[in-house]
């Protein structure tokens, strides 16, 4: 008995050397006479050599891409303020959005404006001769009224609203004549009120400052609510809300170009110092300001409702195309590139390339299939395979081979990138193929040796 197991584990080694008993998959160069294959080790040099073939990642879909709040119009309250940044701003930007220049209109007078009228009064002989006859002048302030006229005693209600300082003066002479009085007078503007510009934020005192005869600018504007409070330049902007449009200019690019400090305000504009991207708190600032506004102006509260409905309605929306989108990719129907993986690893399967980026050869074997089996892979036989893109050599195949033996050699596979229809293939070790061997024809031994038992 004890011969013939001898004897039968004789025939065994000659049968696992013969390949009858197991096959054991390998890489070879000998691949038929159709076919070609390179066997070409993985080095620094050669990782460029692979990684230069040309290949383009599927893309999602566009609406991944999209925000809810872009491109829509508030109805009847003007245009909605363009995002602050980008849908994929890059990292350290700001995006600088400047208002369109004011030509320059002299100061036109408003609603709640304090005109200022001086008038002559009869002096003596010797105020007249020592030159106070000035000091003798009567001066009246007259509030521009809802209707925007001044109420002047013995002349009645001269409407002022609209018009510059000439013009009013002209007004004012023309009702002074009318009514025989002496057109001796001089006008001027008390107190403004009819015009102002918020400024919030980021500043020492939020306040409102009034425009008066000459222009105010944005440094002036700054400077009335007591100067910027931020410590972080890099995170800081100042926007201007005017018209139903947002603008913005980074904090540090407003320091650096003095051109951007003297951006002329108008009436009614929002300056806001915000402090980072989010636009949070400067949304509710000028939600505010908006809101304000709506006191006189009703068809704005339905505008902001029909805005928030649609932002509403296309939210759902692409949340819709999303998740049809992830559905079709459940289901297969999506088309996508894929690598497989074969051999001693911990799952033979195949590995999706992801979308809008590359994977690397160590995505896929600790992603995609767990790893290398260590008790039965060999980590100095990993393979790349990869046909060749021309169809005249249909059976022309490289094989990038990894030894990571030299755990050094790890790094290379993080930037080995992969391409569609790659093979990995990690081969057994040596002792694998001889434990193989031994569980296949260890049945035919037992039986073997009980039926000589037997007999």
């Amino acid at each position: 008995m004890m011969r013939a197991l001898f004897a039968f584990l004789a025939m065994s080694v000659w049968l696992a050397g013969c390949g009858v008993a197991y096959k054991s998959p390998a890489v070879s160069r000998n691949a038929g006479p159709d076919g070609k294959v390179r066997v070409v080790s993985i080095t620094p040099e050669t990782v460029l050599v692979a990684n230069r073939s040309t290949y383009s990642p599927k893309r999602l879909p566009e609406v991944f891409f999209q925000t809810a709040g872009s491109g829509s119009g508030l109805r009847g309250a003007g245009a909605v303020p363009q995002p602050a940044q980008s849908s994929r701003p890059q990292e350290g930007t700001l995006e600088t959005r400047l208002p369109p220049p004011v030509s320059p209109q002299p100061y036109r007078i408003g609603i709640g404006d304090v005109v200022l009228l001086a008038t002559q009064q009869a002096g003596s002989t010797v105020e007249e001769l020592t030159g106070l006859l000035a000091a003798t002048n009567a001066r009246q302030g007259y509030t521009v009224q809802d209707d925007g006229a001044i109420a002047i005693p013995n002349v009645g209600r001269v409407n002022v609203s609209g018009l510059t300082l000439e013009e009013a003066e002209a007004e004012v002479f023309q009702r002074l004549v009318e009514n025989q009085i002496d057109p001796t007078f001089s006008l001027e503007i008390a107190e403004f009120n009819s015009k102002k510009i918020s400024i919030g934020g980021a500043v020492a005192q939020p306040t409102v400052a009034p425009i008066r005869l000459t222009p105010i600018y944005l440094d002036e504007a700054l400077a009335a609510a007591g100067g910027i409070t931020v410590e972080d330049e890099d995170l800081a902007s100042v926007r201007i809300y005017r018209d139903g449009t947002l603008y913005q200019i980074p904090l540090e690019e407003l320091y650096s170009n003095s051109a951007l400090r003297r951006i002329q305000l108008v009436d009614g504009d929002s300056v806001f110092v915000d402090t980072s991207y989010e636009l949070e708190l400067a949304r509710a600032y000028f939600e505010e300001q908006i809101r304000l506004a709506e006191f006189r102006q009703d068809a704005r509260v339905s505008a902001l409702n029909a805005l928030n409905t649609e932002v509403a309605i296309r939210r759902n929306n692409q949340q819709d195309a999303r998740q049809n989108f992830q559905s079709r990719l459940e289901l297969g129907s999506v088309e996508r590139d894929y690598v497989y993986l074969t051999g001693e690893v911990g799952e033979q399967s195949r590995y999706p390339l992801p979308f809008d980026t590359q994977a690397s050869l160590a995505d896929a074997l600790y992603e995609g299939s767990g790893g290398v089996t260590t008790e039965t892979g060999d980590v100095s036989e990993i393979y790349v395979l990869r046909g060749s893109p021309d169809p005249r050599e249909f059976g022309a195949m490289t094989a990038w081979r990894l030894n990571a033996k030299n755990a050094n050699n790890l790094v290379l596979a993080t930037r080995f990138q992969l391409r569609p229809n790659d093979v990995i293939f990690v081969a057994e070790q040596p002792v694998t193929r001889w434990n193989r061997v031994i569980r296949q024809i260890t049945p035919s031994l037992i039986t073997t040796s009980v039926a000589q038992a037997t007999n």
